[in-house]
């Protein structure tokens, strides 16, 4: 069976992104607003006062899309995508026509292909976003073609459930969720001076205090710090026993990855949300950067890279557990079957008294319940969408905003 055509689709439906972020008024149990409507949360700008305060203010406005792959039987798959109109140019003007003809199955040449395609203006970034989008929905087709789930044809269930945690700041609602890990994020970074410091290491020595010992605690940094605040604060926080301390550095600057390594020999590291294809990790991995691998399954290049990326952490001894990967169906199917993945991260946004299964998110996709989750056993990713949710990609609607 050939590639009919590859394009970029406007989706109608309510969720087309990665993370549902409801507001507590939209929800009648909610008892507070959620963590993502107050409160800092540090981040590469922080440094600057104009954008310091909400992460948003200077990133992209670009809407979320959507990616359908056809076959010339009409059957078709799709993938949700970030970055609107940027992306869509890509699928629709370069990457998507050049497909066509190859066959629906052959995700490996496919991928390839695109990868190599990237070379006149770079194979990350938003052409990596473009290849995610389009490798997962060829990974979707290729379910729906030969009616199995994605996660069989991976090899897997390679476990019974998922084993999830929290990502958030609102513990005490995870903890009734039932999930026993969770992850911080961190309010404060260098610019912030040491009073950012004390509020960072009170937040965690709070948040212990109030899990106790049995509930694994992690902090996400966000590409806030520099070497020096990064040792600062892992010092500070060694006793409260984090189990991993996460992008603490922007993702090019591979010199002080090492020099980190060096100075911090005791302290588990995580990075590789903002790593995009397979090459970064290998690069890790050779030198032994960090201690866990975290690709982002709609960013790094699609399933087909996280597989790569598994092949390489596992030579490597290296863990791998991808960026939200509770959060869509296709880090859910990666998750359930590739062995070098423990664990599955769910972001939670719902406020304080709505459980996370009442929060938007992609038909036929599961929630997290009491800290597992299985992911569905539908063909392909499981993604029950319509024709009718979808239209051609409205590159005049995107900018004009």
């Amino acid at each position: 069976m050939k590639i009919k055509s590859i394009r970029a689709v406007s989706v109608s439906f309510p969720e087309t992104g990665a993370r549902a972020r409801p507001s507590a008024v939209q929800y009648k149990t909610a008892r507070r607003p959620s963590w993502v409507e107050n409160g800092p949360v540090a981040n590469p700008m922080t440094r600057y006062p104009r954008y310091a305060a909400y992460r948003p203010s200077w990133t992209p406005s670009w809407r979320n899309l959507g990616c359908v792959v056809e076959a010339e039987d009409g059957t078709w798959g799709f993938a949700i995508a970030n970055h609107g109109r940027a992306v869509a140019a890509i699928i629709d003007d370069h990457l998507g026509p050049k497909l066509e003809g190859e066959s629906c199955l052959a995700t490996e040449k496919c991928y390839d292909m695109m990868v190599r395609m990237g070379a006149p203006y770079g194979a990350t970034g938003l052409h990596a976003y473009a290849v995610s989008a389009i490798d997962l929905a060829l990974w979707d087709l290729k379910g729906k073609l030969l009616q199995r789930p994605v996660y069989e044809l991976l090899g897997g269930p390679a476990r019974d459930e998922l084993f999830c945690y929290s990502t958030g700041g609102d513990t005490d609602w995870y903890m009734e969720l039932g999930f026993n890990a969770t992850k911080l994020p961190c309010p404060y970074g260098p610019a912030d001076g040491l009073d950012g410091l004390k509020k960072n290491v009170d937040m965690v020595a709070s948040t212990r205090e109030m899990v106790g010992d049995d509930v694994e605690l992690m902090l996400d940094c966000w590409m806030a710090f520099d070497i020096e605040y990064a040792v600062r604060l892992a010092e500070e926080l060694r006793p409260y026993k984090l189990k991993w301390m996460e992008e603490m550095l922007r993702s090019e600057e591979m010199d002080s990855h090492a020099q980190l390594r060096q100075r911090l020999p005791w302290q588990t590291l995580a990075t590789g949300e903002h790593w995009y294809t397979s090459v970064p990790y290998q690069h890790a991995a050779s030198r032994h950067l960090v201690d866990i691998f975290q690709p982002d399954i709609n960013w790094v290049g699609g399933l087909t890279a996280i597989t790569k990326i598994c092949a390489i952490a596992e030579a490597a001894g290296i863990s791998v557990i991808p960026h939200g990967g509770g959060n869509t169906p296709y880090g859910q199917h990666a998750c359930y079957a590739l062995a070098a993945i423990p664990w599955t991260e769910c972001f939670v946004a719902t406020p304080p008294g709505v459980a996370p299964e009442e929060a938007a998110r992609l038909p036929g996709m599961a929630a997290p319940k009491e800290g597992r989750m299985v992911p569905s056993d539908g063909h392909g990713f499981g993604v029950e969408i319509s024709q009718e949710h979808i239209s051609p990609f409205d590159y005049q609607k995107e900018k004009s905003g």
